[in-house]
């Protein structure tokens, strides 16, 4: 079966055989009802179409299903709450939406891509590099004891952790900062999550990643291919590298 993947922004719209999808942000002027039995019904379309996109890259992926743990995280975040009110009514479309300041929310099936890469336990700890909206740090604390979030931009980072603490992610825990430098007070991490694209994997994430610790980073390989890699270390501190997907997410700044 051909296959072609189209990536745009900080996630990825898949653009497969029997999938439309576009590569531009929708516009937000169109409104509709949003109430809370409607959200719901929503989010179990959006489920419906990561399923099906599971099963359109699994020659890429190796994987049928994800963790029925990850697709009920899904169902569980109200993904309506991260992003601008004006596109409440986008918000459980499987794709990309800007946030402001220039970045995104990631497509949802991305999202729930990652996040089973990590098979995550329940009372693992977690490091994500870049908060964005907060959308993905919490569908992290649905699954994992403890999330540790940075993000660069602080507008964006002071208002998702407001979100998050008033949410009820108690689990959660955020800060300003240059991700690619990790959070060293607080590894050794279960798990590294990169939403951001590097061209090599940053050291102190390495370091601070625990044996037998996996990550999950977009890796760029020159200005237009980029590969969504998972990274597994080993007990004697060796790396383990395989590449998933094509994706395309923004880069990983800092002053690295």
């Amino acid at each position: 079966m051909q296959k072609a993947v189209l990536a745009v922004m900080a996630g990825v719209v898949v653009s497969l055989s029997g999938i439309q999808c576009s590569s531009k942000p929708p516009s937000s002027a169109a409104s509709e009802p949003t109430g809370e039995n409607q959200h719901a019904q929503r989010r179990m379309e959006m489920i419906r179409e990561i399923e099906a996109d599971v099963r359109a890259t699994r020659g890429y992926t190796g994987r049928e299903r994800l963790d029925p743990r990850v697709m009920d995280a899904l169902r569980q975040v109200p993904r309506h709450e991260f992003v601008p009110a004006d596109l409440h009514h986008r918000a459980y479309d499987n794709r990309p939406l800007p946030i402001g300041d220039g970045q995104t929310i990631s497509q949802p099936y991305i999202v729930a891509l990652m996040t089973d890469l990590l098979e995550l336990g329940s009372d693992e700890v977690v490091l994500e590099i870049g908060t964005g909206s907060g959308y993905q740090a919490a569908v992290l604390a649905e699954l994992a004891g403890q999330v540790y979030s940075i993000e660069i931009i602080e507008p964006l980072g002071r208002t998702a952790a407001n979100l998050l603490d008033r949410l009820g992610y108690e689990n959660v825990e955020t800060r300003i900062g240059d991700g690619y430098l990790g959070w060293p007070e607080h590894a050794p991490f279960d798990a590294v999550i990169v939403t951001a694209a590097a061209d090599h994997i940053p050291p102190p994430l390495i370091e601070q990643l625990a044996p037998g610790g996996r990550m999950a980073i977009p890796i760029a390989h020159g200005p237009i291919e980029e590969q969504l890699t998972l990274v597994v270390k080993s007990e004697d501190g060796q790396l383990r590298t395989r590449e998933i997907l094509p994706v395309r997410f923004v880069p990983l700044t800092g002053d690295h």
